[in-house]
């Protein structure tokens, strides 16, 4: 299995060359050179097999020899054991064809946990075997980088700088990166927004000089390991529902699009995925390019939905280089004018995205409103972002055709937001009350580059 870049100028690298290095040295982000396909008899064997089997099946054609089976099997079960759901990602029934995948039973409250904690055993298993150290930079509009803090705190071969913007994230979403007393985790918060956070990450991986003295690697979305780790609860939540016999749609909130570029691979695979419909915030780029073809970033207005607030969404590049047919130089082309204000998709692109993806959008107040409904009609409580799903689900249901709604956060993460919609407050779960009485470590910086780059040298361990 060979991995190769979306801007088709850097180097093909195996599956764990890529893993570590998340961000091609041309700027581009690695894809699969050919996505494996499942069969219908594979799909629908996955039926009723425990989440950890699933995984193993639908990952394993990607990795190639880069883990032995058995080595592979076990660091997925050692990534899911501190999963609280026996079922890791239960469903929910909310309406008569509607239902929530629940994917906050990780140790962080989110989605994230799905991939994060699976990275962190690959990413320990090869520096291992290697004896290389590396330092991750991540950014975060708040659930990535607890949940990379999470999954690398402790590590001895590991050093994590994590960025997120300042004033920006929940109070949980902060405490959860400024509390773990680790020194390999450095919580650093940045002047400005998350597309300031992840600009200057990805200005360090294109400083080859810095990125190569400190041994740089990334576990934003931007990792195709991220992506592979979460394609697997597409596949299980929609074989429970009576794939491959029939099909299933998903509803997905993103910002960084990753998450539904996930279906996207899984459709890819086999799955039978009728629609991926795109939800957004009141920051809705996604769903105003799906809609007109241009891609205008105007600026970020802070959400109660905050891990969506963002404008530079760097997945879309990977659906891009699939709906151009593969063609690295329009892509490239595209990235280039994306720096210089935006671009515009050409007809043949736009229709191939048409063909895979629908997109709505979510208001403020429509956020809220749903958390308040969605209470009251099932007694199920949201988080803004799953809010900002199931209401756009709700614009895309079909008779025929079940719904899934991918509930990305424990509502006990953004309290003040959940309990002014339904007048509930969400407790935190036990284990993590403790971080609201441990002091935060946490470094304010400007959005400077010169200024980071010299901080993460002087800290990085040798």
């Amino acid at each position: 299995m060979r991995y190769i870049s979306t801007r088709g100028k850097a180097p093909e690298l195996s599956f764990e060359e890529a893993m570590l290095t998340g961000l091609a040295r041309d700027g581009g982000l690695y894809l699969p050179k050919t996505i494996p396909t499942l069969s219908t008899a594979e799909i629908k064997a996955l039926h009723g097999m425990p989440y950890e089997e699933a995984a193993f099946t639908i990952m394993r054609p990607f990795i190639g020899d880069t883990f032995t089976d058995a080595e592979f099997k076990q660091l997925i079960a050692q990534a899911y054991a501190g999963f609280n759901h026996a079922a890791r990602a239960p469903l929910k029934q909310l309406d008569s064809g509607h239902f929530l995948l629940e994917l906050f039973h990780g140790p962080t409250l989110a989605f994230k946990d799905f991939a994060m904690q699976l990275i962190g055993q690959m990413f320990q298993a090869a520096l291992s075997r290697s004896g290389k150290r590396i330092t991750i930079v991540g950014a975060t509009s708040g659930d990535t980088g607890s949940a990379a803090i999470e999954a690398f705190r402790g590590l001895d071969n590991v050093d994590v700088f994590i960025l997120y913007p300042h004033g920006r994230v929940s109070d949980v979403q902060r405490r959860q990166m400024t509390t773990p007393s680790e020194s390999n985790v450095h919580a650093l918060a940045v002047t400005g927004d998350f597309d300031d956070c992840q600009a200057r990450v990805k200005d360090m991986f294109n400083d080859f000089d810095f990125r190569d003295t400190v041994s740089l690697a990334g576990v934003n979305s931007i990792n195709w390991g991220r992506v592979l780790a979460q394609v697997v609860y597409f596949f299980t939540s929609a074989v429970s529902l009576g794939a491959p016999e029939r099909k299933v749609s998903f509803t997905v909130p993103t910002g960084n699009f990753g998450d539904i570029f996930a279906g996207y691979i899984a459709k890819q695979m086999g799955l039978p995925i009728d629609r991926l419909v795109v939800a957004t915030n009141q920051n809705d780029i996604l769903h105003r390019c799906l809609s007109t073809s241009d891609y205008k970033p105007d600026g970020v207005t802070p959400s109660i939905s905050p891990s969506m607030d963002i404008q530079v969404s760097s997945n879309f590049e990977r659906a891009l280089f699939e709906a151009y047919g593969r063609d690295s130089a329009a892509v490239a082309q595209l990235m280039d004018e994306l720096k210089a204000g935006g671009f515009k998709v050409s007809q043949g692109a736009a229709q191939a995205l048409s063909e895979s993806y629908d997109s709505g959008r979510c208001s403020e107040e429509e956020t809220s409103a749903t958390i308040a409904q969605a209470m009251k009609a099932t007694g199920e409580l949201l988080c803004p972002h799953s809010a900002v799903g199931v209401k756009v689900a709700s614009e895309h249901l079909q008779a025929d055709t079940p719904m899934i709604t991918l509930a990305t956060a424990h509502p006990a993460k953004f309290p003040d937001a959940v309990e002014a919609a339904s007048g509930v407050r969400p407790p935190l779960p036990a284990h993590m009350l403790e971080q609201f009485s441990r002091d935060e470590r946490v470094t304010r910086v400007e959005n400077d580059l010169a200024e980071i780059q010299t901080l993460i040298k002087d800290r990085t361990r040798s």
